[in-house]
């Protein structure tokens, strides 16, 4: 499973990504968790199965899932408050659950 986040500079999401790594660890789930900045997304979409927006990307939902949708990976925005308290278990359980389809 490769969970792929996105933030301005990909520096904001990098305790989000430490977290979840942490939550899946302790799941004994195998997964690549990584993130990067708005300007690299297209060059790292197709590396993913999920992708994840942070709050200050919101905006570029509507872009991304067209994008996705080509190819045919699921696209959302993190829950807002999720990413602030860095809940890493909660993004991290959306993210299967987009890869699952639920």
């Amino acid at each position: 499973m490769k969970i792929l986040l996105c933030c301005s500079a990909g520096m904001s999401t990098s305790l989000l990504v430490s977290k979840m790594e942490v939550s899946a660890k302790s799941q004994g789930i195998d997964c690549e968790i990584w993130a990067v900045g708005s300007t690299e997304i297209n060059d790292q979409i197709n590396k993913a199965d999920v992708l994840l927006l942070g709050p200050q990307v919101r905006y570029m939902l509507p872009q991304l899932k067209k994008a996705g949708e080509k190819k045919g990976i699921p696209v959302a925005a993190i829950n807002p408050q999720h990413y602030g308290l860095c809940n890493g278990e909660e993004v991290l359980k959306q993210a299967i659950n987009l890869i699952k389809g639920v």
